[in-house]
Protein backbone atom coordinates (compact mmCIF):
# COMPACT_ATOMS: atom_id res chain seq x y z
CA UNK A 1 0.00 0.00 0.00
CA UNK A 2 1.12 3.31 -1.24
CA UNK A 3 0.41 6.29 1.60
CA UNK A 4 1.52 9.55 0.94
CA UNK A 5 0.90 12.81 3.26
CA UNK A 6 1.30 15.70 0.55
CA UNK A 7 2.00 18.75 2.58
CA UNK A 8 2.55 22.82 2.30
CA UNK A 9 1.01 25.85 3.78
CA UNK A 10 -3.04 26.86 2.47
CA UNK A 11 -2.77 28.12 -0.88
CA UNK A 12 0.39 25.77 -2.21
CA UNK A 13 -1.71 23.60 -4.22
CA UNK A 14 -1.90 20.10 -2.49
CA UNK A 15 -5.67 19.44 -3.49
CA UNK A 16 -4.66 19.94 -7.34
CA UNK A 17 -1.71 18.03 -7.04
CA UNK A 18 -3.66 15.29 -5.20
CA UNK A 19 -5.34 14.77 -8.15
CA UNK A 20 -2.07 14.27 -10.24
CA UNK A 21 -0.94 11.55 -8.30
CA UNK A 22 -3.95 9.72 -7.49
CA UNK A 23 -4.41 9.48 -11.35
CA UNK A 24 -0.72 8.10 -11.60
CA UNK A 25 -0.50 5.52 -9.13
CA UNK A 26 -4.32 4.88 -8.36
CA UNK A 27 -4.82 6.20 -4.85
CA UNK A 28 -7.70 7.15 -2.82
CA UNK A 29 -7.70 11.42 -2.26
CA UNK A 30 -8.23 11.97 1.43
CA UNK A 31 -9.01 14.95 2.16
CA UNK A 32 -9.27 16.41 6.06
CA UNK A 33 -10.47 19.99 4.25
CA UNK A 34 -12.92 18.10 1.99
CA UNK A 35 -14.45 16.05 5.00
CA UNK A 36 -14.81 19.05 6.87
CA UNK A 37 -16.88 20.76 4.03
CA UNK A 38 -18.86 18.00 3.42
CA UNK A 39 -19.50 17.52 7.64
CA UNK A 40 -20.40 21.77 7.21
CA UNK A 41 -23.01 21.21 3.94
CA UNK A 42 -24.83 18.41 6.20
CA UNK A 43 -25.23 20.82 9.18
CA UNK A 44 -23.87 18.17 11.47
CA UNK A 45 -22.50 19.00 15.37
CA UNK A 46 -19.50 18.21 14.25
CA UNK A 47 -19.25 20.06 11.26
CA UNK A 48 -20.42 23.39 13.29
CA UNK A 49 -17.38 23.12 15.72
CA UNK A 50 -15.00 22.95 13.14
CA UNK A 51 -16.79 25.34 11.26
CA UNK A 52 -16.18 27.75 14.41
CA UNK A 53 -11.97 27.30 14.11
CA UNK A 54 -12.16 27.63 10.14
CA UNK A 55 -14.15 30.73 9.71
CA UNK A 56 -11.53 32.06 12.37
CA UNK A 57 -8.48 30.86 10.47
CA UNK A 58 -7.52 28.21 13.19
CA UNK A 59 -6.74 24.82 12.44
CA UNK A 60 -9.82 21.90 13.98
CA UNK A 61 -8.40 20.32 16.83
CA UNK A 62 -7.17 16.90 16.76
CA UNK A 63 -9.48 15.05 18.31
CA UNK A 64 -12.18 15.87 15.64
CA UNK A 65 -9.67 14.91 12.47
CA UNK A 66 -8.26 11.63 13.72
CA UNK A 67 -11.78 10.31 14.36
CA UNK A 68 -12.80 11.63 10.73
CA UNK A 69 -9.59 9.82 9.14
CA UNK A 70 -10.01 6.49 11.50
CA UNK A 71 -13.70 6.34 10.06
CA UNK A 72 -12.63 6.95 6.18
CA UNK A 73 -9.66 4.45 6.72
CA UNK A 74 -12.23 1.67 8.24
CA UNK A 75 -14.73 2.11 5.37
CA UNK A 76 -11.79 2.00 2.26
CA UNK A 77 -9.74 -1.34 3.56
CA UNK A 78 -9.40 -2.55 -0.15
CA UNK A 79 -7.46 0.73 -1.58
CA UNK A 80 -3.76 0.47 -3.35
CA UNK A 81 -3.26 3.61 -0.80
CA UNK A 82 -3.75 7.25 0.72
CA UNK A 83 -2.87 10.58 -0.84
CA UNK A 84 -3.43 12.33 2.50
CA UNK A 85 -4.00 16.25 2.01
CA UNK A 86 -4.40 18.26 4.62
CA UNK A 87 -3.47 15.85 7.55
CA UNK A 88 -1.80 15.71 9.66
CA UNK A 89 -1.01 19.44 10.61
CA UNK A 90 0.59 18.66 13.85
CA UNK A 91 2.99 16.31 15.04
CA UNK A 92 0.61 15.11 17.36
CA UNK A 93 -1.65 14.33 14.36
CA UNK A 94 1.13 12.60 12.28
CA UNK A 95 2.06 10.51 15.32
CA UNK A 96 -2.24 9.08 15.70
CA UNK A 97 -1.48 8.55 11.76
CA UNK A 98 1.14 6.52 11.89
CA UNK A 99 -0.53 4.45 14.97
CA UNK A 100 -3.74 3.97 12.44
CA UNK A 101 -1.51 2.91 9.45
CA UNK A 102 -0.07 0.45 11.72
CA UNK A 103 -3.54 -1.06 12.98
CA UNK A 104 -4.08 -1.42 9.60
CA UNK A 105 -1.02 -2.92 8.86
CA UNK A 106 0.84 -0.44 6.67
CA UNK A 107 2.92 2.78 6.95
CA UNK A 108 3.15 6.40 5.43
CA UNK A 109 5.36 6.05 2.81
CA UNK A 110 6.36 9.46 2.18
CA UNK A 111 5.76 12.87 3.21
CA UNK A 112 5.77 15.14 0.63
CA UNK A 113 6.14 19.25 0.79
CA UNK A 114 5.42 22.04 -1.47
CA UNK A 115 7.29 24.70 -0.94
CA UNK A 116 6.01 28.03 -1.97
CA UNK A 117 6.03 31.50 -1.36
CA UNK A 118 4.45 33.39 0.88
CA UNK A 119 3.36 36.18 -1.47
CA UNK A 120 2.33 33.83 -4.04
CA UNK A 121 0.40 31.93 -1.09
CA UNK A 122 -1.46 35.05 -0.20
CA UNK A 123 -2.04 35.80 -4.11
CA UNK A 124 -3.50 32.27 -5.25
CA UNK A 125 -5.91 32.18 -1.88
CA UNK A 126 -7.27 35.88 -2.50
CA UNK A 127 -7.96 34.00 -5.87
CA UNK A 128 -9.44 30.94 -5.19
CA UNK A 129 -11.98 33.09 -2.45
CA UNK A 130 -13.21 35.16 -5.00
CA UNK A 131 -14.98 32.23 -7.03
CA UNK A 132 -14.73 29.68 -3.96
CA UNK A 133 -16.92 31.63 -1.31
CA UNK A 134 -15.35 30.12 1.64
CA UNK A 135 -15.02 32.53 4.23
CA UNK A 136 -11.11 31.78 5.55
CA UNK A 137 -9.95 32.78 1.87
CA UNK A 138 -11.45 36.03 1.71
CA UNK A 139 -9.44 38.70 3.59
CA UNK A 140 -5.61 38.76 3.95
CA UNK A 141 -5.29 39.31 7.50
CA UNK A 142 -7.46 35.73 7.58
CA UNK A 143 -5.11 34.27 5.37
CA UNK A 144 -2.03 35.42 7.15
CA UNK A 145 -3.36 33.98 10.53
CA UNK A 146 -3.74 30.60 8.55
CA UNK A 147 -0.07 31.18 7.04
CA UNK A 148 1.28 31.99 10.67
CA UNK A 149 -0.91 28.74 12.24
CA UNK A 150 0.56 26.52 9.74
CA UNK A 151 4.63 28.32 10.52
CA UNK A 152 4.07 27.55 14.38
CA UNK A 153 2.49 24.33 14.80
CA UNK A 154 2.61 22.57 11.41
CA UNK A 155 6.21 23.51 10.13
CA UNK A 156 7.63 20.47 12.92
CA UNK A 157 6.10 17.53 11.00
CA UNK A 158 8.76 18.22 8.73
CA UNK A 159 11.21 17.23 10.97
CA UNK A 160 8.84 14.45 12.03
CA UNK A 161 9.59 12.58 8.89
CA UNK A 162 12.56 13.39 8.22
CA UNK A 163 13.94 11.56 11.02
CA UNK A 164 12.28 8.44 9.74
CA UNK A 165 13.23 9.70 6.29
CA UNK A 166 10.44 9.73 5.00
CA UNK A 167 10.43 13.51 4.29
CA UNK A 168 10.58 15.42 0.57
CA UNK A 169 10.66 18.95 -0.22
CA UNK A 170 9.05 19.76 -3.60
CA UNK A 171 9.23 23.10 -5.17
CA UNK A 172 5.66 23.90 -5.21
CA UNK A 173 6.43 27.05 -7.98
CA UNK A 174 5.50 26.65 -11.70
CA UNK A 175 3.19 25.70 -13.76
CA UNK A 176 0.68 23.21 -12.05
CA UNK A 177 1.66 20.40 -14.79
CA UNK A 178 5.36 20.74 -13.81
CA UNK A 179 4.97 20.69 -10.09
CA UNK A 180 2.86 17.52 -10.51
CA UNK A 181 5.72 16.11 -13.08
CA UNK A 182 8.44 16.48 -9.63
CA UNK A 183 6.19 15.50 -7.43
CA UNK A 184 5.31 12.05 -9.92
CA UNK A 185 9.52 11.71 -10.32
CA UNK A 186 9.73 11.79 -6.29
CA UNK A 187 7.39 9.39 -5.31
CA UNK A 188 8.33 6.67 -8.74
CA UNK A 189 11.67 7.17 -7.13
CA UNK A 190 10.44 5.70 -3.70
Amino acid sequence: MLNLVLFGPPGAGKGTQADYLIKKFKLKHLSTGELLRDQIAAHTELGQEAKSYMDQGFLVPDSIVIEMIRSELQENKAVNGYVFDGFPRTVEQAIALDELMIINGTEVAAMLLLSVEKEELISRLLGRGKTSGRADDQGTAIIENRILEYDVKTRPIKDYYAAQNKFHRIRGMGTVEEIAQRLIETVSAL
